[in-house]
């Protein structure tokens, strides 16, 4: 009888060991599947998320990308849930979108602040303007009023004060030149530099082209205090701020390696936006 209850124990016991075994297997796989982060990004650019995840690979989190053409189609995958995060606009172009959408997208770390440019096939400085020149500029929002406030800051034209950090068109108060200002696709302004006389490219985009922003802008939006709307964010779905996965993208992005990644790459064009600036 004592043989049978200790036959009966032993294969009890292996039975829970198996058991367990099995929900240890079945933790870890859920593990590594929860450490896939699929990350929104616009354009084909990604040398500095390169460097990242190569680090981030060694504490088992996997970077997948989503790559993007337009700046709205990020932040309707990320509200859908198509990808868990993105990494590819302004705060303020953040904060514009959640307002128009009625979504709580939420910024969870800085990453660049990278300068408007001027670019031009035709001239080599914006002092070369004509009367009637073709300016072409972004059409979304932020982007729009930036690129309004950057032709301000070269002298070009002037804005209504009142128009803040996101002016329109209706808002130019002084255009001297009767530039004729076409507003076009984000995407579109560095294709239209052949047929216009100058256009304003965001630093993505000009890089995507072939562009170097420090040596082929003829002109580039200062930074200053001024700037920290345009500051470049991570963003994800406000109920996923505080994970785990998420602080340590963060902390791996924003490193020394990674700074230096991003000077080398964008040839000083972009800087390491949390050495001045917090969230």
């Amino acid at each position: 009888m004592k043989k049978i209850l200790l036959g009966l124990s032993v294969l009890f016991a292996g039975a829970v060991l198996v058991g367990c075994g099995k929900n240890s297997e079945s933790k870890e796989a859920a593990a590594a599947e929860d450490t896939t982060v699929k990350l929104g990004v616009v354009g084909d650019n990604t040398d500095v998320w390169d460097d990242v995840s190569k680090r981030l690979k060694e504490e088992g989190i996997t970077i997948k990308y989503v790559k993007f053409t337009d700046y709205t189609t990020p932040n309707t995958a990320l509200a859908d849930g198509s990808i868990d995060a993105n990494a590819f606009q302004t705060e303020i172009f953040l904060d514009a979108y959640n307002k128009e959408a009625n979504t709580d997208l939420t910024p969870i770390g800085l990453t660049v602040i990278a300068p408007l440019g001027i670019y031009s096939d035709k001239i080599k400085d914006v002092s070369e303007l004509k009367k009637g020149d073709t300016v072409t500029i972004p059409n979304d929002a932020t982007n729009n009023g930036r690129a309004l406030l950057l032709l301000q800051s070269a002298g070009v034209l002037t804005v209504d004060k009142k128009a803040g950090q996101t002016p329109t068109l209706a808002d130019v108060t002084s255009n001297p030149l009767e530039l004729n200002i076409k507003e076009v696709d984000a995407a579109q302004t560095a294709r239209s530099l052949p047929d216009v006389d100058v256009a304003i490219i965001n630093s993505g985009m000009a890089v995507d082209a072939g562009l170097t922003p420090s040596k082929d802008a003829i002109y580039l939006e200062p930074v200053s205090d001024g700037s920290r709307p345009y500051v470049n964010v991570i963003a994800v779905k406000k109920e996923n701020k505080d994970k785990e996965v998420y602080k340590k993208i963060v902390e791996a992005y924003q490193t020394e390696q990674t700074k230096k990644v991003i000077d080398e790459t964008s040839k000083g064009s972009s800087k390491a936006a949390w050495e001045d600036f917090t969230l």
